[in-house]
């Protein structure tokens, strides 16, 4: 396929495309890191506060996915291109919400219904559940803040171009 040259990005466009990485940077570190820390440090009596942070995760991620699924590419493919791009990285994030969810049920499961030791239950969710929820919040953080520098800059990185707009690896001879 012959490669197509994007057009240089206007600032208003510059200002469109950064929405979504700021968006899902705000839910990544504001509200699993700062939120989730600040609650925490108060003490058992405000654990119940915690509750804030998978409803506002839910919410921006649940935003994230209408705005990526009503943004036209023919009002500007570059925006649309960074939409896509934190649509991804917002999906996976939600599988890993999900699996944290699910451990944590089971967890729970186990320790009412099978008679699971307290301390296997914390183990088993903080192991499979917490543990990758972590992990995967401190890479999503450093990819979403390159995708974040790319929109800043007017580019695209290599893959979203070879996914969005048919660029080929050139052959290796």
């Amino acid at each position: 396929m012959d490669k197509v040259a994007l057009p240089a990005p206007s600032e208003i466009e510059i200002k469109a495309a950064k929405v979504p990485h700021d968006i899902f940077l705000t839910n990544l570190i504001m509200n699993h890191i700062l939120l989730f820390t600040g609650i925490a440090t108060f003490g058992q009596q405000y654990m119940i506060f915690l509750v804030l942070v998978p409803i506002f995760s839910v919410l921006l991620l649940s935003y994230t996915f209408y705005r990526a699924s009503q943004v036209k590419r023919e009002d500007g493919e570059f925006a649309y291109i960074h939409w896509q791009i934190t649509k991804r990285w917002s999906r996976l994030f939600s599988y890993v919400l999900l699996l944290l969810a699910t451990v944590s049920l089971l967890g729970w499961l186990g320790n009412h219904y099978l008679g699971f030791m307290k301390e296997a239950v914390y183990a088993l969710i903080g192991g499979f559940g917490i543990l990758p929820t972590l992990i995967s919040v401190l890479v999503l953080i450093v990819i979403e803040s390159d995708g974040l520098h790319h929109a800043r800059m007017g580019t695209l990185p290599k893959w979203a171009q070879r996914r969005f707009l048919g660029y080929e690896q050139p052959a290796i001879d």
